[in-house]
Formats: structure tokens, C-alpha cells, sequence
């Protein structure tokens, strides 16, 4: 039977994006019946944690197993059967993450005013037990009213979303600082940002040897 090593995201209560099923455990494998309907009907995964970030409704950071039937997209695939194999709350991973897109994203636009730079060091506070969620939410509005002003919204976009929810942020952000460049330099932009995301996940599954 053929297996593939996907990835996926969790909500944060260990529950899917979609529908009414119980939460997940380790190590548990569920199926379906029926035909396949990429994004309608199957257990869902991605190439890469990049990839599935565009799907997460959480910050549940899981390695999968599809087998059974097994249809492939260009960022995702739909399987009938998936297979929780580890999982890791990557909140602060995200939220480190974003930040680091969204510092690039205001150097490649140019943007010095302290509102987006603070939006992201109260993000890195936050992460660090150092910052409250109410300044977090401060931060992020002080940001956003600057955003909704600013010449370059997109990096602008990037600096407010790391003070927001971090998974959000991550995919935000990384966008952002995509955008910010000529096409060329966003293609470039994005390989770093994959292997930049893929850095900072290792460490947590480390004896995965994860390939995204």
C-alpha cells in the first residue's frame, strides 16, 4: 500500500478545521468512505508546514501518514486515510516566524516608523512571557492605524500581523514580504522563508527528519 509523509495543522484543541469529529491523539489513524473531493471530502495534507499553513485553522504542527487512495494537488493532497503521527504546538515558532518575515518585509520597503517595529517587538515579548495580551492587542491596533495610511500597506501588513493570532501572522507576513519584491526577488523571498520555517521546526521533530 502506498504511504506518503505529509504535514498538516491541527486547531489548537486538537480538532480538524471542518466538521464535528473528536479531537485527534498520536499515533491514531481514521478513514473515510466515498468518493474523493480535494477540499470537500477526505482527510487532507500538505507537501510542506509552508504549504499547509495556506489551510491551518490552528497551531497544532502535525506529521501525518496518507495512505489508502491518495490524490495530489499542487499544495495539498486528499487521502482516505490519515495518520497523526507527531504533533507540537507551534505558536511561538509561528510567531518567531512571522517576525522574522515581517523584519525583512519593512527593510525591503524602506519603513522606519516605530509603530510596525514596535508591533513586532511586543510580538517577541509576548512569545517571551515578557508582554501582556492586551499590549499585544495595542501594539497590533497602533500598527494597523498606520497600515491603513501607508504607502507600502504590504509590509506594513506584515509588521501589525505579528501582533495578531500567530498562525495568521506567520502566513501574513510571510506574504507580505513576498509582495515587497519584484517578482524575482519574491520567488527568492519565499525559498528563504521556507527554509527559514523549516529551521525553526526541526528542532521539534527532530527524530522526523522532516523534509519541509
Amino acid at each position: 500500500m502506498r504511504k506518503v509523509k505529509a504535514y498538516h495543522f491541527l486547531k489548537d484543541d486538537m480538532c480538524g478545521g471542518y466538521g464535528n469529529e473528536p479531537a485527534w491523539k498520536e499515533g491514531e489513524e481514521r478513514s473515510v468512505k466515498g468518493k474523493l473531493v480535494m477540499c470537500a471530502h477526505g482527510y487532507h495534507a500538505s507537501p510542506s508546514f509552508y504549504d499547509a499553513l495556506n489551510y491551518a485553522k490552528g497551531n497544532m504542527a502535525c506529521i501525518v501518514e496518507l495512505s489508502g487512495e491518495i490524490i495530489k494537488d499542487t499544495d495539498k493532497y486528499v487521502a482516505t486515510k490519515r495518520k497523526l503521527i507527531k504533533v507540537v504546538n507551534a505558536e511561538k515558532i509561528l510567531r518567531a516566524w512571522s517576525c522574522d518575515c515581517a523584519e525583512r518585509a519593512l527593510k525591503k520597503a524602506g519603513v522606519k516608523d516605530g509603530h510596525g517595529w514596535n508591533a513586532i517587538k511586543v510580538a517577541r515579548l509576548y512569545n517571551e512571557g515578557k508582554a501582556t495580551k492586551d499590549e499585544l492587542d495595542a501594539a497590533w491596533g497602533a500598527a494597523w492605524d498606520v497600515a491603513r495610511h501607508a504607502a507600502r500597506a504590504a509590509a506594513w501588513d506584515a509588521a501589525r500581523a505579528t501582533a495578531w493570532d500567530a498562525r495568521n501572522a506567520a502566513r501574513d507576513a510571510a506574504l507580505a514580504a513576498a509582495l515587497d519584491t519584484a517578482w524575482g526577488g519574491a520567488l527568492a523571498e519565499i525559498k528563504w522563508q521556507k527554509r527559514h520555517l523549516k529551521k525553526l521546526l526541526k528542532p521539534l521533530f527532530e527524530e522526523y527528519n522532516p523534509k519541509s
